[in-house]
């Protein structure tokens, strides 16, 4: 549940980061040009954290990763998996 919630923290974080540069942006005032640039890089930096936490996540199999088969297509669905008798 801890590693969920820190999850969702950097989520909103990165879309707080890119609204803001979005705002700086619509301004368009000369020296809002570098914090743009700063609010952007802040997003990248916390998408790249993002990705190496759900990286390490799966390697110390806190979360597992579903819904692929591994080595092709998943299996068919018979008649009988959809409606027993």
């Amino acid at each position: 549940m801890l590693f969920k919630t820190i999850v969702v923290i950097v989520l909103i974080i990165i879309a707080v980061s890119l609204f803001s540069a979005l705002r700086t942006l619509v301004r368009n005032k000369d020296n809002d040009k570098q914090r743009t640039v700063r609010f952007l890089a802040i997003r990248v930096g916390f998408s790249v954290l993002l990705l190496i936490l759900l990286g390490l996540a799966m390697f110390m199999g806190w979360i597992q990763p579903h819904g692929l088969q591994p080595g092709g297509t998943p299996p068919a669905v018979t008649s009988e998996q959809i409606a027993p008798q």
